[in-house]
């Protein structure tokens, strides 16, 4: 007997056995058992995910002689002819080879006849999305209203292709691609029963090759087998495969978010001498960073990241010191660019070329972090007027003017120009420092009996808003800058005795930082009101809304303007041109 393939050998036998499909297989199941299966059923998702092998197991259910049952026995006529491909009743037809309106029509014809031996006659088409539109349309009235004994099931990797006339005839199963442990478990039993000896790193390889494709898999692990000893490596995998080693993608990873130019141009460069090809290195690379970024997100990783245990941890490590932002500018950049390579006639001149400009540009840091940045500093600036990273031109207090003889008030300092004329800071050659303590008598001496007189404190209630808000604005400390030029686009909202509400018109941006500094307007409320208050920050768009009303008004104005008659006999009159057109205030 010919050797048979693991893909045939192995193929699922009952619904027990298909992998990962549990959507579909649990409702067939319960259609069967109620006697509820549709008479016309297409089976659609990526190749290999098991669409035939279902339709052969519903079939299965349908003519089993003990049947209809969702566990089929396997042993009688009917169901040996099924797994054996040669049933009399079961037809198995190439979409692809059988698309013309001629084989439809004999297909037509043939329905009629009841079936040899079993309960139905079914027709199983793969591929159906390649009928030609002629095709599908002598199927129509036979799809809608066939006989009793008829049941059809389709098969197709392209849904959108079928005419949506066909698809509103057909009960629909959409199969998923299979994940990645799913696979790998399936593979890694199949190996033993087949006595096959592979360890992990190699059963990875080749899981990941195969890209959810069940057929795809069982297809290169046969290929591995036939060409390896019976222990196989992860080494003996990416030899047979001519695949690219995984380490090497890391590797090549790690040079890129370390700014290694060079280290990344010997890294290319050693995986271009290997024999690699430069395109599929470019997309694997791609991947690589789309699964870093979703890796440094942190959520929701093992859905999104289908990949071992062992490189998800690998690549935690590697993004532990980068920020999300720099990942997602790499990632961005590397999938912008990938029409250079795929299209180039040098695909590694472009690849090198990409990298380095790449690399050119350094990590940014972001907005809300660097904002806080410069609060810092601010801060430390007011706080320490003196330190070299904040020092003024001059100190508050003093003033420049012409040079003067000394005076005996103490209060007065001469600085003569020989102590000053190596001091960057000064302003002029000739200045004195100025400063008072006391109020001073008419004749310019300083009288220490007449106090300073108390300004009058302001009150300030909840019954004056407008008032209130003024105050609040300025009283925000100058270390928050930033806060108070936000603030002043915004409204106040309502206002109780322990409540203030803040009305952002602006971005999402601004409401963000209203909401991280709500610590510093309440401080404010408390030192003007001398109570606490509860700070609410909501969203105002009636300006966005006037303001968008009326650019709809404007563009409606000058459009009837545009098409006024008198514009168009004045443009050809003039043989001019409209520059421009402005709405005149009332």
């Amino acid at each position: 007997m010919a050797y048979l393939v693991l893909a045939r050998k192995y193929r699922p036998q009952t619904f027990d056995d298909v992998v990962s499909q549990g959507h579909v297989v649990q409702t067939l199941m319960n259609a069967v058992t109620a006697r509820r299966v549709a008479h016309a059923i297409l089976f659609s998702g990526p190749r290999g995910t098991g669409k035939t092998t279902i339709a052969r197991i519903l079939a299965k259910c349908m003519n089993c002689e003990s049947g209809p049952t969702a566990t089929p026995c396997n042993q009688c006529r009917s169901c040996k002819e099924i797994t054996a491909g040669n049933a009399a009743d079961v037809h198995e037809i190439d979409g692809a080879s059988n698309n013309g309106v001629d084989q439809i029509r004999e297909l037509r014809d043939n329905i009629k006849y009841l079936p040899a031996h079993s309960s139905y006659k079914i027709y199983i088409i793969d591929e159906v999305h390649m009928l030609s539109i002629q095709a599908f349309n002598a199927l129509l009235k036979t799809l809608e209203e066939p006989p009793d004994h008829v049941m059809f099931f389709f098969a197709t990797t392209e849904p959108k292709k079928i005419p949506i006339t066909i698809l509103s005839r057909c009960q629909r199963h959409d199969l998923r691609r299979i994940d990645f442990n799913a696979v790998r478990d399936h593979l890694k039993k199949l190996c033993e029963l087949e006595r096959v000896e592979i360890d992990d790193d190699g059963l990875n390889l080749v899981t990941g090759e195969a890209g959810g494709s069940m057929r795809d898999a069982l297809s290169l692990l046969d290929h591995v087998i036939t060409c390896s000893d019976n222990n196989i490596t992860g080494e003996n995998v990416v030899d047979i495969l001519g695949l690219i080693d995984r380490k090497r993608i890391f590797d090549v990873s790690a040079a890129i978010l370390a700014g290694s130019t060079a280290e990344v141009l010997v890294k290319v460069n050693e995986i271009n001498e290997m024999g690699y090809d430069i395109k599929d290195f470019y997309k694997d690379l791609i991947t690589h960073f789309r699964n870093l970024l979703i890796v440094k997100i942190g959520q929701n990783i093992k859905t999104l990241v289908d990949l071992p245990e062992n490189e998800i941890k690998a690549m935690k490590q590697q993004v532990q010191d980068v920020s999300e932002m720099h990942v997602g500018r790499m990632l961005g950049a590397l999938f912008k660019e990938e029409p250079s390579v795929k299209l180039s006639n040098f695909p590694m001149m472009a690849l090198e070329t990409i990298l380095i400009r790449m690399l050119q540009v350094k990590p940014i840091l972001p907005i809300d972090t660097l904002i806080e940045k410069i609060d810092t500093l601010r801060e430390t600036m007011i706080a320490n007027p003196g330190t070299s990273a904040g020092a003024p031109l001059f100190q508050p207090g003093s003033v420049s003017a012409p040079e003067q003889p000394p005076r005996s008030n103490p209060h007065v300092h001469y600085n003569p120009p020989d102590a000053r004329k190596n001091d960057p800071s000064a302003v002029s050659e000739k200045s004195v420092s100025i400063s008072t303590s006391a109020p001073e008598t008419a004749s310019g001496e300083q009288n220490p009996e007449i106090p300073a007189p108390d300004p009058q404190p302001v009150v300030y209630t909840t019954e004056n808003p407008e008032q209130l808000w003024r105050a609040i604005l300025d009283a925000i400390p100058q270390t928050s800058n930033a806060l108070k030029a936000i603030l002043e686009k915004c409204e106040i909202g309502d206002l109780t005795d322990t409540r203030l509400d803040i009305k952002v018109t602006g971005t999402k941006f601004e409401k963000d930082r209203i909401e991280k500094k709500k610590s510093v307007i309440s401080e404010v409320c408390r030192t003007l009101l001398h109570k606490d208050m509860q700070i609410g920050v909501i969203t105002d768009n009636t300006k966005q809304f006037r303001n968008r009303k009326n650019k709809n008004e404007s563009d409606k104005l000058k459009n009837e303007a545009l098409e006024h008659p008198l514009v168009d006999k004045t443009i050809s009159l003039f043989k001019g041109k409209i520059v421009n057109v402005k709405l005149l205030s009332p």
